[in-house]
Formats: structure tokens, sequence, C-alpha cells
């Protein structure tokens, strides 16, 4: 990492899909679009725009298409969904998504918390979903505990590149290793995250981390420091996964691009435009927001000198 001046990083923004899906106020459809295109205009090389879930299971993105529809493209962003089924892959094509998002948990009883099935079941929706979605957009699969499971406790590394392997048979070339409760420690990140990329070097590997315990920076760095350049975040640190006890937001998007702006690389967000984004959100959630550097300005920020303080040279 210290030799990281003018390295690109890519931060994909999740606040839309991943920080609403928890939220209790609704947020309008006309306000999630005006959102989204002014997250567009922001350097963020994609944005998870939704999911195409049920309804009922996540009332806050019922308007999945509208949503897609609506926001206006800027050339340079990528445009996601999430797709729990084949029916959500149908929805999210005919929306002309650039990326199909798949998710399922490494461990058992989580996959039948948060998708009511278990993890074989999910590997055959994969199977039947990814030549569909491969023909008209990127697929990615997300891979939600990955370093440790509410329910279950530690995953073991073996089982996550088990089915790293099984999602690249399918023909998979993006990957993201999820977080969920925020478990991960910065050793345990570099460990697994190594391994998949000596495993398979040519994946798209994203690291998907929340704050719950105050690693997610942390762990970011240890993640960046074996050769992880993708990254999820959540504008002001909004998020967390309805269906996992005790998890709290995602890292926060702002705090991230500022830490790797500090360190020399290049994120290709402009931070300052980010920052005016995310002071509109308390507003459009109702409620405060957990992220640090809206709150206390960029390391760069000078304040003057208080009036009483004396600058002379003692005598």
């Amino acid at each position: 990492m210290s030799n990281a001046a003018g390295s690109r990083v890519f931060i994909q923004e999740v606040a839309v899909r991943d920080g609403f899906q928890i939220e209790q106020r609704f947020v309008p459809t006309e306000e999630k679009i005006a959102l989204i295109d002014r997250l567009s205009r922001c350097g963020l090389s994609k944005i998870e725009v939704t999911s195409f879930s049920s309804p009922k299971a996540i009332p806050m993105l019922a308007d999945a298409e509208a949503v897609m529809r609506g926001i206006e493209r800027v050339e340079g962003v990528e445009y996601a969904a999430l797709v729990p089924n084949l029916r959500g892959c149908e929805r999210a094509l005919s929306c002309n998504v650039d990326e199909i998002n798949l998710v399922m948990s490494a461990s058992e009883s989580h996959n039948r918390a948060n998708l009511a099935m278990g993890c074989d079941d999910s590997l055959g929706q994969f199977a039947r979903i990814v030549p569909l979605a491969r023909a008209h957009a990127a697929v990615n699969a997300s891979l939600s505990t990955a370093f440790g499971c509410p329910f279950e406790g530690i995953v073991p590394k073996r089982r996550v590149l088990e089915l790293v392997a099984r999602f690249v048979d399918m023909g998979i070339a993006r990957v993201s290793l999820c977080d969920t409760t925020g478990m991960a420690n910065p050793a345990q990140v570099e460990d697994i995250f190594g391994a998949v990329l000596r495993q398979w070097p040519e994946l798209q590997v994203t690291a998907h981390f929340h704050n719950t315990r105050g690693m997610g920076l942390a762990n970011a760095a240890a993640a960046l420091r074996v050769g992880v350049n993708y990254f999820d975040a959540s504008l002001g640190g909004l998020g967390g996964c309805p269906f996992a006890p005790g998890a709290t937001g995602n890292v926060c998007t702002e705090d991230l691009v500022h830490m790797f702006d500090s360190m020399g690389w290049n994120t290709g967000v402009d931070l300052i435009r980010l920052l005016g984004v995310a002071a509109g959100l308390p507003a459009l959630v109702g409620h405060d927001i957990p992220g640090q550097v809206l709150k206390a300005g960029p390391w760069t920020r000078r304040y003057p000198l208080p009036a009483n303080v004396c600058t002379g040279t003692p005598a």
C-alpha cells in the first residue's frame, strides 16, 4: 500500500438497495431517482439501484422497475440490481440493468433465514439464472456471511473457497465476499481474500464490509493490502441485513473514499460532491447517519486560529 500513488480503486455504491432495505420510512420513488442521479455524478464506478425481490418481502423496493427505468444513465457508471430468483432476473433484464447481482450465504442457517431455501437450492437457482443473465448483463455473485454467521459462528475458509469455485464453474466472473454482520477482522480478511485472489487471479473480487463492530475501515485497508480494488460502500453508512440479528450499517462511502484518498489511492470520486449528497440523507430517511467525515470534514480542512492565541515568538 505504500506505492499507492495514482493506483485505482473502484467504489460501488449500495445505499439505495442495501441501505434503504432496512429503513422504516418509505422513500418515495421520485426521491430515490433524484438521489441516484446525484450519486451518478460523483465518480462512483457502480450503483446498486434496487432489488427485484417480492414487494411483500422488501416493501421499500417495491418500485424497482420504476426506479431503474426512471434514472438518468451516466457514461462510465454501471447500474446493478440484486436478483433473488429467475423471475427477478427477468424483471431486471427488462429494465436493461448493467449487472445482475445474485446472492446466497456461505452458511446454511443464514441462507434459510435470508432466502427461505438451502444453499444447494440457491446454487441450483444460480445455475438456471446465469445462462439467461450472461447474454444481456454482467453477473456478480455475492456470498453473504463469508467471514462468519450470526447463527453458526465461524465459517471455514474452505467453505468459502468451495462456493467461489462453484461460481467460477458456472461462468460467473465477478464475486463479492460479504461480511454481513461485521464479524470479520483484518487478519481474517487478508487470509480469505488472499486465498481467493491467488486461486482465481482473473476474478473481479469485491469486498463488502459492514461496520457493526467498528472494524469496517480496518478491514477495507486489509483487503486493499492483498490486492482487492473493488469495494462496496453505503452513503452515510446506511444498511444492514433485515434477516441478520445485530446487523448495522455498511462501511460508509464518504469515509471509505476519504481514507483511500488520504492514502494516495485514486478512487475517481469527487469527495466534496459526495459529501454534499450525504448531507441531504438525514432528511430523506428521517434520522441521523453514522458517517464521520460528514461531521468532522476531510483531514485537509483547516480552521482559523482562535483570536486569543498568541502566534508571536516568545521573548
